[in-house]
């Protein structure tokens, strides 16, 4: 039996207090003791002011990512005993195995329940989402908590790299690491939110009613942007982390998170209005009933691109209507949605009947989500 779906409370949590930019090599740490020369560039292209880091200035975790999401839930204030679905995504979960969900779940407790932990980067969060609402609205659960949560800084640290620059430094004596490796370090944050879903409304507060939720890959179309444990060939294939040795894997940085920033920047913003196209058509929805439009963006660079491409396809959106936290929260990777609508959500800022629509693209291997909502 079909049922609504419906996010009646949402919560976040961000570790430790919010780091300028003056101060991220203090957190993240020197490459080879030098400062790095592509921050003030990358810095004042993305337009980010503050971030988040479980890490001390010793480098030092104060949180694992799953004690991130487990802080996050906590804030619902919920019985977890009667949770039936907990649904999250990241890019960086603690371990390889168990899913990063499992782990969550234990250090949550409560009842045995169905965990799932999508595959991915940004998109992991919005997949989760997306299994959250088919499970409630296909009648299976009357409740779920969805989320998407980062403990990326640590993949940022300085020694990831030191072997490489070390290598440099003998052959070109020059430390200084690929743009594309360093690329992400002064982009990514720490963080962790959540929703909690079910099929009734809350009766004495808002709610957000979940229309629809939508992703769409472009695979088959575009190679490998963002990638990790492995190797991007000149042809754009890749060769996983398994067919090296573990000298070349520490020398090369093979494990590092990367972006190859030509196919970025080609490509991120043209398939996103495709897709946006797209969802437009096949629920024939009209941006101009929309009231709040929530666009992930890595970057504020892509900003107007976005704005202009949206036009482009028949699916204007301008910017009075955006509501976006890039600037404060940083790059938080599979939370970054979650952390946008959760802020709006608890504004104070809805009205019933207001229409809110949400685009997460993923470079990894370019996919594009959209979700639907109704302030109900």
């Amino acid at each position: 039996m079909s049922q609504e779906v419906y996010i009646n409370i949402m919560s976040r949590f961000l570790p430790n207090n919010p780091i300028s930019n003056d101060e991220m090599e203090d957190y993240l740490g020197k490459i080879h003791g030098v400062k790095s020369k592509a921050k003030s560039l990358i810095l004042r292209n993305n337009g980010i002011k503050t971030r988040y880091y479980a890490i001390d200035k010793n480098q030092k975790s104060t949180h694992t990512n799953s004690e991130l999401s487990l802080e996050a839930i906590k804030k619902l204030n919920i019985n977890i005993d009667q949770l039936e679905l907990l649904s999250l995504g990241t890019t960086s979960a603690d371990q390889t195995l168990p899913s990063h969900a499992a782990m969550v779940h234990g250090l949550v407790g409560g009842q045995a329940l169905e965990v799932i932990s999508p595959q991915g980067s940004c998109n992991s969060g919005m997949l989760a989402l997306r299994y959250a609402y088919l499970s409630i609205k296909s009648g299976e659960i009357s409740n779920a908590i969805a989320g998407g949560s980062e403990k990326l800084s640590t993949w940022m640290l300085s020694d990831r790299f030191e072997e490489e620059a070390a290598k440099l430094m003998e052959l070109k004596n020059r430390p200084y690491i690929a743009f594309e490796r360093e690329f992400l370090r002064w982009m990514l944050s720490d963080g962790a939110a959540v929703a909690y879903l079910e099929n009734k409304p809350n009766k004495n507060s808002l709610s957000l009613k979940l229309e629809w939720v939508d992703i769409k890959s472009f695979a088959n179309e575009l190679e490998t942007c963002m990638y990790s444990g492995c190797v991007k060939n000149e042809d754009g294939s890749i060769t996983p982390w398994r067919d090296f040795d573990n000298a070349t894997i520490s020398k090369e940085s093979i494990m590092a998170l990367q972006q190859d920033t030509r196919v970025l920047s080609n490509n991120i913003v043209e398939y996103g209005a495709k897709g946006l196209k797209y969802v437009c058509d096949k629920y024939h929805f009209s941006t101009d009933k929309l009231d709040y439009f929530l666009p992930h963006m890595s970057s504020e660079f892509f900003r107007q691109k976005i704005e202009d491409l949206a036009a482009e396809v028949g699916c204007p959106i301008p910017q009075t209507k955006w509501f976006t936290n890039l600037t404060k929260f940083g790059n938080v990777g599979a939370a970054s949605a979650y952390l946008m609508l959760e802020e709006l959500f608890n504004s104070g800022l809805l009205k019933k009947g207001q229409k809110i629509l949400i685009m997460s693209p993923e470079s990894a291997r370019f996919s594009y989500a959209y979700a639907l909502f109704t302030v109900v």
